[in-house]
Protein backbone atom coordinates (compact mmCIF):
# COMPACT_ATOMS: atom_id res chain seq x y z
CA UNK A 1 0.00 0.00 0.00
CA UNK A 2 1.41 3.16 -1.33
CA UNK A 3 1.50 5.89 1.92
CA UNK A 4 -0.54 8.86 1.34
CA UNK A 5 1.57 11.27 3.19
CA UNK A 6 4.97 11.78 1.81
CA UNK A 7 5.88 13.51 5.17
CA UNK A 8 9.31 13.50 6.27
CA UNK A 9 9.41 10.64 9.23
CA UNK A 10 12.41 9.43 11.03
CA UNK A 11 11.93 5.92 9.14
CA UNK A 12 12.24 8.24 5.90
CA UNK A 13 15.44 9.66 6.92
CA UNK A 14 16.34 6.59 7.70
CA UNK A 15 15.38 4.69 4.25
CA UNK A 16 17.86 8.17 3.27
CA UNK A 17 20.98 7.25 4.86
CA UNK A 18 20.97 3.27 3.86
CA UNK A 19 19.71 4.12 0.18
CA UNK A 20 22.75 6.36 -0.30
CA UNK A 21 25.13 4.23 1.18
CA UNK A 22 24.08 1.41 -1.00
CA UNK A 23 24.28 3.14 -3.95
CA UNK A 24 27.54 5.02 -3.40
CA UNK A 25 28.90 0.96 -4.33
CA UNK A 26 26.90 0.07 -7.27
CA UNK A 27 24.02 -1.09 -5.84
CA UNK A 28 20.60 -0.80 -4.24
CA UNK A 29 19.21 -0.76 -1.00
CA UNK A 30 16.48 -2.86 -0.19
CA UNK A 31 15.10 -0.83 2.56
CA UNK A 32 11.95 0.73 1.24
CA UNK A 33 8.95 1.56 2.94
CA UNK A 34 6.54 -0.80 0.46
CA UNK A 35 8.71 -3.91 0.42
CA UNK A 36 9.56 -3.32 4.44
CA UNK A 37 5.67 -3.46 5.02
CA UNK A 38 5.25 -6.43 3.22
CA UNK A 39 8.62 -8.93 3.56
CA UNK A 40 9.15 -7.74 7.26
CA UNK A 41 12.32 -6.03 9.12
CA UNK A 42 14.40 -8.97 7.52
CA UNK A 43 14.04 -7.14 4.04
CA UNK A 44 16.14 -4.61 5.11
CA UNK A 45 18.92 -7.01 5.80
CA UNK A 46 19.57 -8.46 2.26
CA UNK A 47 22.09 -7.79 0.18
CA UNK A 48 22.50 -4.47 -1.06
CA UNK A 49 21.76 -5.35 -4.62
CA UNK A 50 19.94 -3.87 -7.75
CA UNK A 51 18.69 -7.02 -9.44
CA UNK A 52 17.18 -8.52 -6.06
CA UNK A 53 15.83 -5.01 -5.58
CA UNK A 54 13.84 -4.71 -8.42
CA UNK A 55 12.66 -8.43 -8.63
CA UNK A 56 11.02 -7.69 -5.06
CA UNK A 57 9.46 -4.77 -6.24
CA UNK A 58 7.53 -7.03 -8.73
CA UNK A 59 6.07 -9.07 -5.80
CA UNK A 60 5.82 -5.70 -3.88
CA UNK A 61 2.98 -4.67 -6.50
CA UNK A 62 3.50 -2.32 -9.04
CA UNK A 63 3.90 1.40 -7.66
CA UNK A 64 5.86 1.40 -4.41
CA UNK A 65 7.16 4.88 -2.70
CA UNK A 66 11.34 4.42 -2.02
CA UNK A 67 11.74 7.50 -0.86
CA UNK A 68 9.79 10.45 0.78
CA UNK A 69 9.57 11.96 -2.61
CA UNK A 70 9.83 9.23 -5.12
CA UNK A 71 7.77 6.49 -6.30
CA UNK A 72 8.57 3.48 -8.66
CA UNK A 73 5.61 1.94 -11.04
CA UNK A 74 6.01 -0.42 -13.11
CA UNK A 75 2.52 -0.45 -14.85
CA UNK A 76 2.34 -0.48 -18.35
CA UNK A 77 -0.64 2.04 -18.63
CA UNK A 78 1.41 4.71 -15.90
CA UNK A 79 4.69 4.17 -18.01
CA UNK A 80 2.94 4.98 -20.88
CA UNK A 81 0.92 8.11 -19.83
CA UNK A 82 4.48 9.55 -18.01
CA UNK A 83 6.19 8.98 -21.25
CA UNK A 84 3.78 9.98 -23.66
CA UNK A 85 5.38 12.31 -26.02
CA UNK A 86 2.83 15.22 -25.10
CA UNK A 87 3.33 14.66 -21.48
CA UNK A 88 3.85 16.99 -18.71
CA UNK A 89 6.17 14.65 -16.91
CA UNK A 90 9.66 17.22 -17.50
CA UNK A 91 12.67 15.08 -16.45
CA UNK A 92 14.32 15.42 -12.93
CA UNK A 93 16.85 17.71 -12.09
CA UNK A 94 18.58 14.93 -10.97
CA UNK A 95 19.95 14.28 -14.75
CA UNK A 96 22.19 17.21 -14.43
CA UNK A 97 24.22 15.59 -11.66
CA UNK A 98 25.73 13.74 -14.73
CA UNK A 99 27.82 16.78 -16.05
CA UNK A 100 29.85 19.30 -14.56
CA UNK A 101 27.92 22.53 -12.79
CA UNK A 102 26.46 24.83 -15.42
CA UNK A 103 26.87 22.11 -18.25
CA UNK A 104 23.58 21.48 -20.06
CA UNK A 105 22.37 19.61 -22.83
CA UNK A 106 20.01 17.56 -24.98
CA UNK A 107 20.25 14.52 -22.54
CA UNK A 108 19.57 16.34 -19.10
CA UNK A 109 17.96 19.09 -19.60
CA UNK A 110 14.62 19.78 -18.04
CA UNK A 111 13.44 22.95 -19.81
CA UNK A 112 11.20 21.67 -22.61
CA UNK A 113 11.50 24.35 -25.12
CA UNK A 114 15.45 24.06 -25.21
CA UNK A 115 14.94 20.14 -25.42
CA UNK A 116 12.67 20.56 -28.65
CA UNK A 117 15.05 22.86 -30.19
CA UNK A 118 18.10 20.69 -29.50
CA UNK A 119 15.77 17.45 -30.77
CA UNK A 120 14.87 18.81 -34.03
CA UNK A 121 18.35 20.03 -34.48
CA UNK A 122 19.80 16.29 -33.75
CA UNK A 123 17.11 13.92 -34.28
CA UNK A 124 17.21 13.82 -38.51
CA UNK A 125 20.66 12.96 -38.91
CA UNK A 126 19.96 10.13 -36.88
CA UNK A 127 16.98 8.94 -38.64
CA UNK A 128 16.94 5.78 -40.74
CA UNK A 129 17.07 7.33 -44.11
CA UNK A 130 20.03 9.40 -43.00
CA UNK A 131 22.03 6.59 -41.93
CA UNK A 132 22.10 4.73 -45.04
CA UNK A 133 24.69 7.65 -45.91
CA UNK A 134 26.96 6.91 -43.61
CA UNK A 135 26.35 2.93 -43.48
CA UNK A 136 29.77 2.11 -45.55
CA UNK A 137 31.89 3.94 -42.36
CA UNK A 138 29.85 2.02 -39.88
CA UNK A 139 30.36 -1.18 -41.33
CA UNK A 140 34.39 -0.54 -42.03
CA UNK A 141 34.85 -0.42 -38.66
CA UNK A 142 32.51 -3.28 -37.25
CA UNK A 143 35.04 -5.22 -39.78
CA UNK A 144 38.03 -3.39 -38.03
CA UNK A 145 36.39 -4.76 -34.94
CA UNK A 146 35.85 -8.08 -36.15
CA UNK A 147 39.29 -8.35 -37.81
CA UNK A 148 41.29 -7.10 -33.93
CA UNK A 149 38.28 -9.91 -32.38
CA UNK A 150 39.73 -12.76 -34.32
CA UNK A 151 43.07 -11.84 -34.49
CA UNK A 152 43.41 -11.75 -31.23
CA UNK A 153 41.51 -15.02 -31.09
CA UNK A 154 44.46 -16.20 -32.88
CA UNK A 155 47.11 -15.44 -31.24
CA UNK A 156 45.81 -15.51 -27.15
CA UNK A 157 43.42 -18.53 -27.75
CA UNK A 158 40.09 -16.19 -26.72
CA UNK A 159 39.23 -12.69 -27.43
CA UNK A 160 37.80 -9.99 -25.39
CA UNK A 161 34.75 -9.00 -26.73
CA UNK A 162 33.97 -6.24 -24.32
CA UNK A 163 36.77 -4.25 -25.30
CA UNK A 164 36.25 -4.51 -29.02
CA UNK A 165 33.16 -3.74 -28.92
CA UNK A 166 33.94 -0.81 -27.17
CA UNK A 167 36.20 0.40 -29.54
CA UNK A 168 34.10 -0.01 -32.38
CA UNK A 169 31.32 1.91 -30.62
CA UNK A 170 33.23 4.60 -29.40
CA UNK A 171 35.09 5.06 -32.96
CA UNK A 172 31.75 5.56 -34.50
CA UNK A 173 30.18 7.51 -32.47
CA UNK A 174 33.29 10.02 -32.08
CA UNK A 175 33.60 10.68 -36.35
CA UNK A 176 29.68 11.19 -36.09
CA UNK A 177 30.17 13.96 -33.40
CA UNK A 178 33.32 15.65 -34.25
CA UNK A 179 34.10 13.98 -37.91
CA UNK A 180 37.16 12.57 -36.60
CA UNK A 181 37.55 8.61 -35.55
CA UNK A 182 39.38 8.30 -32.25
CA UNK A 183 41.13 5.24 -33.84
CA UNK A 184 41.41 2.70 -31.12
CA UNK A 185 39.95 0.04 -32.95
CA UNK A 186 43.73 0.64 -35.26
CA UNK A 187 45.63 1.55 -32.20
CA UNK A 188 44.01 -1.45 -29.82
CA UNK A 189 43.78 0.82 -26.97
CA UNK A 190 41.57 3.72 -25.05
CA UNK A 191 43.06 7.13 -25.62
CA UNK A 192 43.12 9.82 -22.83
CA UNK A 193 39.80 11.51 -24.36
CA UNK A 194 38.06 8.00 -23.53
CA UNK A 195 39.66 7.76 -19.95
CA UNK A 196 38.60 11.25 -19.26
CA UNK A 197 35.30 10.66 -19.87
CA UNK A 198 35.03 7.60 -17.85
CA UNK A 199 36.41 9.18 -15.07
CA UNK A 200 33.73 12.21 -15.89
CA UNK A 201 30.97 9.38 -15.67
CA UNK A 202 32.38 8.03 -12.70
CA UNK A 203 32.45 11.67 -10.68
CA UNK A 204 28.68 11.93 -12.21
CA UNK A 205 27.37 8.86 -10.59
CA UNK A 206 28.48 9.81 -6.99
CA UNK A 207 27.83 13.57 -7.52
CA UNK A 208 24.15 12.52 -8.35
CA UNK A 209 24.59 10.23 -5.08
CA UNK A 210 25.50 12.48 -2.99
CA UNK A 211 25.35 16.36 -4.24
CA UNK A 212 26.31 17.64 -1.07
CA UNK A 213 29.89 16.12 -1.99
CA UNK A 214 30.68 19.13 -4.78
CA UNK A 215 30.44 21.87 -2.27
CA UNK A 216 32.31 20.05 -0.16
CA UNK A 217 34.98 19.16 -2.77
CA UNK A 218 35.38 22.94 -3.02
CA UNK A 219 36.43 23.28 0.79
CA UNK A 220 38.33 19.97 0.97
CA UNK A 221 40.07 18.38 -1.93
CA UNK A 222 38.43 14.79 -3.07
CA UNK A 223 41.10 13.08 -5.14
CA UNK A 224 38.55 11.94 -7.59
CA UNK A 225 36.59 15.18 -8.29
CA UNK A 226 39.77 16.79 -8.40
CA UNK A 227 40.78 14.09 -11.47
CA UNK A 228 37.27 15.04 -13.05
CA UNK A 229 37.84 19.06 -13.12
CA UNK A 230 41.08 18.03 -14.64
CA UNK A 231 39.23 15.40 -17.11
CA UNK A 232 36.54 18.12 -17.51
CA UNK A 233 39.24 20.67 -18.83
CA UNK A 234 41.16 18.43 -21.59
CA UNK A 235 37.16 17.25 -22.51
CA UNK A 236 35.98 20.69 -23.66
CA UNK A 237 39.94 21.66 -24.95
CA UNK A 238 39.51 18.46 -27.30
CA UNK A 239 36.02 19.02 -28.33
CA UNK A 240 36.49 22.91 -29.13
CA UNK A 241 39.38 21.89 -31.25
CA UNK A 242 37.49 19.41 -32.58
CA UNK A 243 34.29 21.95 -33.47
CA UNK A 244 36.93 24.28 -35.08
CA UNK A 245 38.41 21.66 -37.57
CA UNK A 246 35.19 20.68 -38.22
CA UNK A 247 33.88 23.97 -38.95
CA UNK A 248 36.88 24.45 -41.74
CA UNK A 249 35.92 21.38 -42.87
CA UNK A 250 32.10 22.42 -43.65
CA UNK A 251 33.59 25.60 -45.24
CA UNK A 252 35.43 23.77 -47.39
CA UNK A 253 33.76 21.03 -48.68
CA UNK A 254 29.82 19.76 -49.21
CA UNK A 255 30.07 17.44 -46.36
CA UNK A 256 30.51 17.71 -42.65
CA UNK A 257 29.77 15.59 -39.38
CA UNK A 258 27.11 14.41 -40.11
CA UNK A 259 25.63 14.65 -36.28
CA UNK A 260 26.27 18.30 -36.01
CA UNK A 261 25.69 19.52 -39.55
CA UNK A 262 22.81 21.22 -39.10
CA UNK A 263 24.47 23.02 -36.64
CA UNK A 264 27.13 24.14 -39.09
CA UNK A 265 24.85 25.18 -42.06
CA UNK A 266 21.97 26.94 -40.42
CA UNK A 267 22.71 30.50 -39.61
CA UNK A 268 19.05 31.10 -37.67
CA UNK A 269 19.14 27.42 -35.47
CA UNK A 270 22.61 27.34 -34.75
CA UNK A 271 24.29 27.31 -30.89
CA UNK A 272 27.33 28.25 -29.55
CA UNK A 273 30.42 26.71 -29.73
CA UNK A 274 30.07 25.63 -26.36
CA UNK A 275 26.49 24.19 -26.98
CA UNK A 276 28.22 22.39 -29.93
CA UNK A 277 30.57 20.74 -27.25
CA UNK A 278 28.30 19.87 -24.77
CA UNK A 279 25.54 18.16 -27.09
CA UNK A 280 28.69 16.03 -29.04
CA UNK A 281 30.26 14.90 -25.70
CA UNK A 282 26.48 13.73 -24.74
CA UNK A 283 26.38 11.95 -27.85
CA UNK A 284 29.73 10.24 -27.79
CA UNK A 285 28.67 8.77 -23.82
CA UNK A 286 25.31 8.09 -24.61
CA UNK A 287 26.48 6.04 -28.15
CA UNK A 288 29.72 4.50 -26.98
CA UNK A 289 29.04 2.23 -24.04
CA UNK A 290 25.08 1.96 -24.21
CA UNK A 291 26.09 -0.28 -27.81
CA UNK A 292 28.78 -1.42 -26.86
CA UNK A 293 27.32 -3.14 -23.60
CA UNK A 294 24.54 -4.73 -25.14
CA UNK A 295 26.71 -5.94 -28.19
CA UNK A 296 29.05 -7.62 -25.42
CA UNK A 297 25.99 -9.34 -23.85
CA UNK A 298 24.41 -10.24 -26.95
CA UNK A 299 27.91 -11.69 -27.59
CA UNK A 300 27.96 -13.96 -25.16
CA UNK A 301 24.20 -14.81 -24.57
CA UNK A 302 24.02 -16.33 -28.20
CA UNK A 303 27.52 -18.13 -27.31
CA UNK A 304 25.91 -19.50 -24.04
CA UNK A 305 22.97 -21.10 -26.31
CA UNK A 306 24.25 -23.29 -29.06
CA UNK A 307 21.18 -23.82 -30.65
CA UNK A 308 20.36 -20.13 -30.87
CA UNK A 309 23.84 -19.66 -32.48
CA UNK A 310 23.05 -22.52 -34.87
CA UNK A 311 20.05 -21.15 -35.59
CA UNK A 312 21.36 -18.13 -36.55
CA UNK A 313 24.37 -18.57 -38.31
CA UNK A 314 21.91 -20.88 -40.51
CA UNK A 315 19.85 -17.51 -41.25
CA UNK A 316 23.34 -15.54 -41.62
CA UNK A 317 24.24 -17.89 -44.92
CA UNK A 318 21.48 -17.15 -46.69
CA UNK A 319 22.55 -13.41 -47.27
CA UNK A 320 24.56 -12.29 -50.43
CA UNK A 321 28.27 -11.50 -49.68
CA UNK A 322 27.55 -7.34 -50.34
CA UNK A 323 24.36 -7.55 -47.70
CA UNK A 324 23.80 -4.05 -46.23
CA UNK A 325 21.80 -3.38 -43.45
CA UNK A 326 18.24 -3.79 -45.53
CA UNK A 327 19.00 -7.75 -46.16
CA UNK A 328 19.14 -7.73 -42.03
CA UNK A 329 16.12 -6.32 -41.43
CA UNK A 330 14.10 -8.84 -42.30
CA UNK A 331 15.96 -11.82 -40.60
CA UNK A 332 13.40 -12.84 -38.53
CA UNK A 333 16.42 -15.07 -36.16
CA UNK A 334 18.73 -12.03 -35.99
CA UNK A 335 15.93 -9.47 -34.69
CA UNK A 336 14.69 -11.40 -32.21
CA UNK A 337 17.89 -11.99 -30.55
CA UNK A 338 18.87 -8.25 -30.31
CA UNK A 339 15.22 -8.09 -29.28
CA UNK A 340 15.62 -10.65 -26.68
CA UNK A 341 19.08 -9.03 -25.82
CA UNK A 342 17.74 -5.42 -25.18
CA UNK A 343 14.87 -7.05 -22.88
CA UNK A 344 17.25 -9.07 -20.64
CA UNK A 345 20.29 -6.53 -21.08
CA UNK A 346 19.07 -3.49 -21.85
CA UNK A 347 21.68 0.04 -21.86
CA UNK A 348 20.16 1.70 -18.92
CA UNK A 349 17.78 -0.36 -16.90
CA UNK A 350 17.14 1.54 -14.05
CA UNK A 351 15.23 4.67 -12.99
CA UNK A 352 14.55 7.42 -15.11
CA UNK A 353 13.55 10.14 -13.20
CA UNK A 354 10.44 12.47 -13.88
CA UNK A 355 8.13 15.08 -11.81
CA UNK A 356 4.83 15.11 -11.45
CA UNK A 357 3.27 18.49 -12.74
CA UNK A 358 1.47 20.99 -10.30
CA UNK A 359 -2.01 19.52 -10.20
CA UNK A 360 -1.07 16.49 -9.34
CA UNK A 361 -1.68 13.07 -10.92
CA UNK A 362 -3.65 9.92 -9.22
CA UNK A 363 -1.92 6.26 -10.68
CA UNK A 364 -3.37 2.86 -9.36
CA UNK A 365 -5.56 4.52 -6.73
CA UNK A 366 -2.83 6.62 -5.11
CA UNK A 367 -2.70 10.27 -5.95
CA UNK A 368 0.77 11.73 -6.01
CA UNK A 369 0.83 15.68 -5.75
CA UNK A 370 3.03 17.51 -7.57
CA UNK A 371 6.31 17.86 -7.48
CA UNK A 372 6.57 13.99 -6.36
CA UNK A 373 9.57 12.32 -8.55
CA UNK A 374 8.07 9.14 -10.05
CA UNK A 375 10.46 6.72 -11.63
CA UNK A 376 9.62 3.81 -14.02
CA UNK A 377 12.82 1.55 -15.15
CA UNK A 378 12.90 -1.00 -17.65
CA UNK A 379 14.84 -3.62 -15.38
CA UNK A 380 11.40 -4.45 -13.50
CA UNK A 381 8.64 -4.08 -16.97
CA UNK A 382 11.42 -6.22 -18.51
CA UNK A 383 10.85 -9.01 -16.09
CA UNK A 384 7.09 -8.99 -15.47
CA UNK A 385 6.48 -13.17 -16.00
CA UNK A 386 2.57 -12.51 -16.67
CA UNK A 387 3.93 -10.49 -19.64
CA UNK A 388 7.57 -12.51 -20.86
CA UNK A 389 7.18 -16.37 -18.91
CA UNK A 390 10.43 -17.53 -18.11
CA UNK A 391 11.30 -13.76 -17.75
CA UNK A 392 15.26 -14.58 -16.35
CA UNK A 393 16.02 -16.67 -19.43
CA UNK A 394 17.20 -16.24 -22.98
CA UNK A 395 14.41 -16.82 -25.14
CA UNK A 396 14.46 -15.17 -28.66
CA UNK A 397 11.57 -16.96 -29.69
CA UNK A 398 9.33 -15.15 -27.52
CA UNK A 399 9.68 -11.97 -30.21
CA UNK A 400 8.41 -13.96 -33.30
CA UNK A 401 4.94 -12.97 -32.87
CA UNK A 402 4.86 -10.43 -29.80
CA UNK A 403 1.46 -9.65 -27.93
CA UNK A 404 0.88 -6.54 -27.57
CA UNK A 405 1.53 -6.13 -23.89
CA UNK A 406 5.34 -7.41 -24.55
CA UNK A 407 5.26 -4.40 -27.43
CA UNK A 408 4.08 -1.85 -24.86
CA UNK A 409 6.26 -3.12 -21.68
CA UNK A 410 9.45 -2.50 -23.87
CA UNK A 411 11.44 0.30 -22.73
CA UNK A 412 15.04 -0.34 -23.90
CA UNK A 413 15.37 3.21 -25.57
CA UNK A 414 12.90 5.05 -23.10
CA UNK A 415 9.86 6.50 -24.84
CA UNK A 416 7.96 9.68 -25.53
CA UNK A 417 9.50 12.56 -26.17
CA UNK A 418 12.83 11.80 -24.46
CA UNK A 419 13.38 8.40 -26.83
CA UNK A 420 16.69 7.66 -27.19
CA UNK A 421 18.15 9.68 -29.68
CA UNK A 422 20.06 7.23 -31.09
CA UNK A 423 17.81 4.18 -31.20
CA UNK A 424 18.25 3.88 -35.23
CA UNK A 425 22.60 4.16 -34.69
CA UNK A 426 22.02 1.67 -32.07
CA UNK A 427 20.23 -1.01 -33.92
CA UNK A 428 21.92 -0.44 -37.20
CA UNK A 429 25.37 -1.14 -35.21
CA UNK A 430 23.77 -4.04 -33.53
CA UNK A 431 22.57 -5.88 -36.91
CA UNK A 432 25.36 -5.51 -38.97
CA UNK A 433 28.33 -6.14 -36.10
CA UNK A 434 25.77 -9.61 -35.11
CA UNK A 435 25.49 -10.69 -38.86
CA UNK A 436 29.62 -9.82 -39.62
CA UNK A 437 30.80 -11.41 -35.97
CA UNK A 438 28.79 -14.48 -36.43
CA UNK A 439 29.37 -14.67 -40.26
CA UNK A 440 33.21 -14.82 -39.53
CA UNK A 441 33.23 -17.06 -36.13
CA UNK A 442 30.07 -19.41 -36.55
CA UNK A 443 31.38 -21.84 -33.85
CA UNK A 444 32.10 -18.81 -31.37
CA UNK A 445 31.41 -19.69 -27.24
CA UNK A 446 32.62 -18.48 -24.18
CA UNK A 447 36.01 -19.29 -22.84
CA UNK A 448 37.33 -19.93 -19.80
CA UNK A 449 40.39 -18.65 -20.04
CA UNK A 450 42.18 -16.57 -17.21
CA UNK A 451 39.23 -18.08 -14.77
CA UNK A 452 36.28 -16.00 -16.90
CA UNK A 453 33.25 -17.29 -15.77
CA UNK A 454 29.25 -16.44 -15.65
CA UNK A 455 29.97 -13.92 -12.56
CA UNK A 456 32.46 -12.04 -14.81
CA UNK A 457 29.10 -10.77 -16.65
CA UNK A 458 26.92 -10.08 -13.49
CA UNK A 459 25.09 -7.25 -14.18
CA UNK A 460 26.85 -3.90 -12.68
CA UNK A 461 24.70 -0.86 -12.66
CA UNK A 462 25.48 2.73 -12.24
CA UNK A 463 22.63 4.21 -14.40
CA UNK A 464 24.31 1.99 -17.01
CA UNK A 465 24.56 -1.61 -17.18
CA UNK A 466 27.59 -3.45 -17.95
CA UNK A 467 29.61 -6.82 -17.27
CA UNK A 468 30.50 -6.74 -13.26
CA UNK A 469 33.86 -8.05 -14.86
CA UNK A 470 34.74 -5.29 -17.24
CA UNK A 471 35.82 -8.25 -19.71
CA UNK A 472 33.89 -11.03 -21.86
CA UNK A 473 36.45 -13.79 -23.21
CA UNK A 474 35.33 -15.37 -26.40
CA UNK A 475 37.16 -18.32 -28.66
CA UNK A 476 36.23 -19.79 -31.75
CA UNK A 477 35.98 -23.57 -30.38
Amino acid sequence: MLPQNLSLTFDNITTIVVVAAAISTGRRALYVHDLHCKYGKSSSKAPYDFGHLYTLLIHAGSIVRVSPTEVHISDIAATRKIHNVKSSFIKSPWYRSFTPPNVLNVFNTSDIELHRHLRRLLSSPMSESSLKHVEVFIRRNIDLAVKGITEEMSHRGAADVFKWWMFMATDVIGELSFGESFKMLESGKKNQYILDIEADGLAGGIRGTFPFMLKVSKVIPIPIFEAAAASAKRLRQYGEQSIERSKRVAAETESCSMLLEKLFRSDENGLSDSDIVNNATAYIVAGSDTTANTMTYLTWAVCKHPQVRDALVEELRSLPADFTDQNLRGLTCLNNIIKETLRLYCAAPSALPRIVPAEGVEFLGHRLPGGTTVSTQAYTLHRKPEIFPNPESFEPDRWTNPSKEMKDAFMAFGGGSRVCLGQHLAETELRLATAIFFRASPYAKVSTLDGMNDGDMDPHIFFLLSPKGKRCLISRD
